[in-house]
């Protein structure tokens, strides 16, 4: 326990109200009825939390997350700026391989699913599959097939089942190998809390599972700061998570229990997410010192400022090979857009995600 840390019953309870407050089906606190562009930033408003985002190979379309309860999944038509409900449930958007995810015999209720972290795998040509933590009646990651067909053609979903997280603990994004096997990182393990990865406590780690395996387990030597994005590698052979208590990405090789092989701060930003932008590896995040927010995240009382002025944020590349970042983009704060966690650019537009906030952004360059 870190010097001067609350009791741990007085911690769970802590926790538990955090935890509580974040995933709460209220008004996100960057609800705004202004939808007009800002700090040359446009919004897609009403999408609520959209946490992650991912192009859906060869077509204008995004998936986005709903880090929130109900909030679920959209479609995000790029070209005509509108988005939809994408999982209803519906039966044809149901078809479960019960061989290969035996874990849940039903899929996520729409009214409840909560989702957050994202990941995309090319698995044809108009074929992918796509990976999403839920918080929604169950801790897990639903499993869903996608495909694209022609150009004017909106993609299709159907949902395949899904991997339970192990007993207490919260996925955060989740990544996966050409094999099959899903890699899930847990930013604050049982018994921890935000506060602790603020301190420098490792309170997170990565957890693996491999094509019919029972169930999740940690990858010993990944515990950091709060885990939170996660990549793998594009050859396989190692994979990136983001330790937000250190604002850096760590760089692990495949199979190794010893370790990050390096650990890359991030210039001036906590990045969030990290995903592959064809071939550049993007993060964003809010920035670290905020002077309107009087500075870095600060401890108050004992308890990690939850974040909610509004902070400025940025874009950068990490060069795995370089170790090493360049900034792509910044913005200034905007009142009704806060909580940056994830970018990617599509041609000329940069397209943001905010895990607090009400709406999608996007930017010309």
């Amino acid at each position: 326990m870190p010097s001067g840390s609350p009791a741990l019953p007085e911690r769970r309870a802590r926790a538990v109200l955090f935890a509580a407050l974040l995933m709460s089906s209220a008004a996100p606190a960057f609800a705004s009825e202004d939808c007009a562009p800002a700090q040359s930033l446009s919004f897609l408003c009403g999408a609520i939390k959209p946490e992650d985002l991912k192009q859906i190979p060869g077509t204008a379309y995004l998936v986005a997350s709903g880090f929130s309860p109900g909030s679920g999944l959209k479609l995000v038509d790029t070209r005509h700026k509108r988005f939809e409900r994408w999982f209803m449930a519906r039966p044809d958007q149901i078809t479960p391989d019960r061989v290969r995810y035996p874990d849940c015999s039903t899929p996520p209720d729409p009214a409840l699913f909560n989702a957050r972290g994202l990941s995309l795998r090319r698995t044809g040509r108009s074929t992918a599959t796509l990976l999403v933590v839920n918080h929604g009646g169950r801790e897990s990651v639903e499993v869903f097939a996608v495909r694209h067909g022609n150009a004017k053609a909106a993609p299709t979903l159907h949902w395949k089942g899904c991997l339970l997280m192990p007993k207490g603990h919260i996925g955060n994004a989740v990544a996966s190998y050409r094999d099959g096997t899903v890699l899930v990182s847990v930013l604050t393990r049982p018994g921890t809390i935000i506060t602790d990865f603020e301190r420098g406590a490792k309170t997170g780690g990565i957890f693996e599972r491999a094509p019919g395996a029972a169930r999740f387990t940690l990858i010993p030597g990944t515990e950091l700061p709060g885990n939170n994005g996660l990549e793998t590698a594009q050859d396989d052979r190692g994979f990136y998570t983001v330790a937000f208590g250190l604002r850096a990405v760590a760089l692990f090789k495949r199979g190794s229990q010893t370790g990050p092989e390096a650990i890359v701060p991030a210039p001036g930003f906590m990045p969030d997410n990290i995903h592959w932008n064809g071939k550049r590896l993007i993060a964003a995040g809010m920035n670290s010192d905020e002077p309107a927010c009087g500075g870095p995240r600060q401890i108050i009382n004992g308890v990690a400022d939850t974040m909610q002025c509004p902070r400025g944020w940025r874009v950068a590349a990490l060069d795995p090979r370089r170790r090493t970042f360049r900034v792509l983009a910044q913005g200034e704060r905007v009142s009704g857009f806060n909580g940056v966690s994830q970018a990617l650019f599509m041609g000329r537009t940069l397209w943001l995600g905010s895990y607090q906030s009400d709406r999608i952004a996007y930017k010309r360059r």
